[in-house]
């Protein structure tokens, strides 16, 4: 058969017809009932269950991944990469309070690879499975000269809701609250850009080098997979934030680029600051790395990197020890890392 006069330029309709059959199957696990019509359709449709709010409030956000695609196209392994997009998003709007809905994604290519295109969407409904979140829709654009060969990128879009009375917004937060950290896996989406030219060009490591320290390969830590406290976070508001009660969880901030200094203040009052302890957490083998033989400055550290700290919480004072608890049942590790004191809404690392 002929080839196309539109694939012969770059962009294959027909495969990309092909590839994008298997989607129902595939999506079939992120269903929600609230879902009204199918999978292709011009627009996703989401009929939202308003009996079960009084003032609903929607909430949005919309992320990448960041140059940690770089590492999945030097192992050619992309199933982690729709996860990590998913979760940061979920994380970026549990802060408020908010649980998940439904997520859209976004995937430019220069040429379509169907072995890649299958691993990223695998990761989009395992990680919108997880979070209770229907996926209802996306876009592949085959742009051909535009990318490197092998290369792509993809950013993700999600919708929540959260009761209006029940919003995070900082407003309670005092001195003498305490501040509690929930462990990331790693880098999750940030600050590769440096975490790239500390291991490859100052260690001179490649990604399928094996490191004593990590007990794994430094592509294989890089690419693990970012933690979604989104459930962790609805148990905690559920238990300890109680209608008609003074609130318990008081703020959230989710330790993305940007790292303590730029996150946490994004919650504070502006009469209040937060000090945050190094060592107060167990820092992992990856940050030990990075700050003994990256030769960055430490405020610069934790600026850039999360440092082992995926999510904070800033709780009343005489709640702290169960809420770290709660933290724990729930399957994360979790320390008192700091506490808010009267200030200009900074964050310090000390």
């Amino acid at each position: 058969m002929k080839q196309k006069a539109y694939a012969r330029a770059g962009v294959d309709i027909d495969l990309g017809n092909r590839v994008k059959a298997g989607l129902p199957q595939l999506l079939a696990s992120t269903h929600r009932r609230e879902v009204l019509g199918k999978v292709g359709g011009f627009g996703g449709l989401f009929a939202l269950d308003t009996r079960k709010y009084k003032q609903p409030v929607l909430v949005s956000s919309v992320d990448g991944v960041g140059t940690k695609l770089k590492i999945a196209f030097a192992l050619d392994q992309h199933d982690t990469i729709g996860q990590d997009l998913v979760n940061h998003c979920v994380n970026d709007i549990a802060v408020l309070g908010a649980e998940p809905l439904f997520f859209l994604d976004y995937l430019g290519t220069g040429k379509l690879e169907p072995h890649v295109f299958k691993s990223i969407i695998k990761g989009f409904a395992k990680a919108c499975a997880e979070n209770h979140c229907a996926l209802i829709g996306g876009e592949t654009a085959q742009m051909p000269g535009f990318y490197q060969p092998g290369e792509y990128d993809v950013s993700g879009t999600i919708v929540g809701v959260v009761e209006k009375r029940r919003m995070l917004d900082g407003k309670g937060i005092k001195p003498g609250d305490v501040v509690i950290g929930m462990a990331s896996s790693g880098l999750h989406t940030n600050g590769y850009s440096l975490g790239r030219q500390i291991f490859f060009d100052r260690l001179a490591l490649k990604p399928t080098d094996r490191v004593p320290e990590l007990k794994n390969t430094i592509g294989a830590e890089l690419l693990k997979v970012h933690v979604s406290y989104g459930s962790v976070v609805q148990t905690l508001l559920k238990r300890f934030n109680r209608d008609g009660k003074p609130r318990v969880i008081k703020g959230l901030a989710h330790i993305t680029g940007g790292g303590f200094m730029d996150n946490i203040p994004r919650v504070l009052p502006t009469k209040c600051d937060v000090l945050i302890h190094k060592g107060s957490w167990e820092m992992l083998p990856i940050f030990r790395i990075i700050a003994e033989q990256g030769g960055v400055p430490d405020a610069e550290l934790y600026q850039v990197f999360n440092m082992g700290i995926g999510m904070t919480v800033i709780v009343a004072v005489d709640q702290a020890p169960a809420v770290l608890q709660a933290i724990n049942k729930a399957g994360h590790a979790a320390w008192t890392i700091g506490e808010v004191v009267r200030g200009q809404g900074l964050a310090k690392v000390v």
